[in-house]
């Protein structure tokens, strides 16, 4: 398979027959002689071939060759065929009919190397080498765009641009979609805080200086139990907003519209196999962790809290975090491989980590700068919500602090519930759509992806013009 991207920039092979690094001829090939060139009656013509005149005009004032006076001949006329980019209609390069000033030279309009018209194309002469690029040397042609991102390798920010403008050109699929989710989930959450979570953990016994151990021990188990549910609920809705909205990005490349049904229709087979994969992943990183810590805290239990111990602790806990998080970065992309690509849970691992090889640092900081992205847009939403909660909440904001553990009332629930719902129904189609993308972008560079895609989407001739390749 090959590594490298799938698009390369058209001019790369010599036009017109010139090989690459060749140097120019220092005349042209069919230059008139002598005797016609110095239009001087009488001239001696010399030996058969190409030469230059041995008398030639000052600098700046070179014309074209006339014919001999009175002999009525017309100037022989300019060489035939494109060149680079081919002489300006009755002259050289510099025109006119010469291969200096006045009127361009190699260097600009109308018959130099600038534009317009290529390499030396003046307006309404031949178009010259990179006629076909546009005016002048402008580089490759844009790639086709049929719909929220180019077909080519994407940068940083098409990545990004690409998830919001998904968002933004198909807002009533994306936005019903991830509002659903969000208001089904945050009503879920704030039910089962205000009714169980509350009650369940006895959490005032936190507070209480004179609680027995028993309580403590209770209180942090209610606790650990109401935090886990509700990590588990807003699990559930986001691995449904991802599926759906996979779909939805997926469609948006080519430029096409999906509608909510067509998205879960879409979806549903995988849906199963995506919950498999997003609780596999957090087991497989709290297993490094805890095989890495494991030496540390057999050498406490057996000796005691001592350096030896606490530094092995230590060390442990870092190293497990590192690897943990290098090996989410190599299946990070088995998401929306599991979904596109219809596949199980262990080969879309795998085609993860192949995608990633090579390419780790980049899509650990896409990921993380997206990721810092959506928690300051859902803070910033959610955080006004917070303090208008806390100060309708009865006791104000000060009396909701001092408060402490000992339960939140039915208004601040509500109230962060609906930032909440705010956030989410923002954040969950950029997060979605930036992973995505990513896979996208990864597939385009290793596989030429961009060719495929651009069947799909109809666009014609493709690969002939964007000069793609796998």
């Amino acid at each position: 398979m090959n590594d490298t991207p799938g698009w390369a920039s058209p001019g790369s092979a010599p036009s017109d027959g010139q090989e690459p690094g060749a140097s120019r001829p220092t005349e042209p090939a069919d230059r008139p002689a002598p005797a016609e060139a110095s239009g001087r009656p009488g001239a001696q013509p010399a030996d058969p071939g190409p030469q230059w005149s041995k008398e030639q005009p000052p600098p700046g004032q070179w014309s074209a060759p006339t014919g001999a006076p009175g002999t009525g001949q017309a100037p022989p006329p300019p060489p035939p065929g494109p060149g680079w980019g081919g002489p300006p209609p009755g002259g050289g390069y510099g025109g006119p009919g010469a291969y200096g000033p006045p009127g361009g030279g190699y260097g600009g309009p109308p018959g130099g190397y600038g534009p317009p018209g290529g390499y030396g194309g003046p307006p309404g002469g031949q178009p010259g080498w990179g006629a076909g690029w546009g005016a002048g040397w402008g580089g490759p042609p844009p790639a086709a765009k049929p719909g929220v991102i180019p077909l080519r390798p994407l940068g940083v920010g098409e990545i990004l641009d690409g998830a919001v403008s998904t968002m933004r050109t198909y807002w009533r699929t994306v936005l019903g979609i991830s509002l659903t989710i969000a208001v089904i989930t945050r009503t879920v959450v704030v039910l089962f805080q205000g009714l169980v979570t509350n009650n369940l953990a006895g959490t005032g016994a936190l507070d209480d200086p004179d609680a027995s151990s028993d309580e403590i021990a209770h209180a942090m188990i209610g606790l650990i139990a109401g935090s886990g549910a509700v990590i588990l609920i807003t699990i559930i809705g986001t691995v449904i907003a991802t599926a759906l909205l996979t779909a939805v990005t997926s469609r948006a490349v080519l430029g096409k519209p999906v509608t909510s049904g067509e998205a879960w229709r879409d979806a549903r087979p995988q849906v199963a196999r995506l919950f498999g994969l997003v609780f596999l992943l957090p087991l497989i990183g709290t297993a490094i962790i805890a095989v890495a810590v494991t030496p540390g805290i057999l050498l406490l239990v057996a000796d005691g809290a001592t350096p030896l111990g606490v530094l092995l602790t230590l060390l442990g806990s870092i190293g497990g975090l590192v690897t943990a998080t290098w090996i989410w970065v190599r299946l990070s992309l088995a998401s929306p491989a599991l979904m596109l690509e219809k596949q199980g849970i262990r080969k879309s691992l795998g085609r993860s980590v192949k995608l990633v090889r090579g390419s780790w640092w980049r899509v650990f900081g896409i990921q993380l700068l997206a990721a810092i992205i959506t928690y300051m847009m859902a803070s910033i939403i959610a955080i006004p919500f917070t303090f208008l909660g806390m100060a309708l909440g009865g006791g104000g904001i000060t009396g909701f602090l001092e408060s402490g553990n000992s339960g939140v009332g039915w208004t601040f629930l509500i109230m962060s519930g609906i930032g909440g719902v705010i956030g989410e129904m923002i954040t969950f189609p950029v997060s979605a759509g930036v992973i995505v993308l990513l896979y996208i972008d990864q597939r385009i560079r290793r596989e030429a992806l961009d060719l495929e895609l651009a069947r799909a989407a109809g666009v014609q001739d493709y690969g002939a013009e964007a000069g793609t390749g796998s």
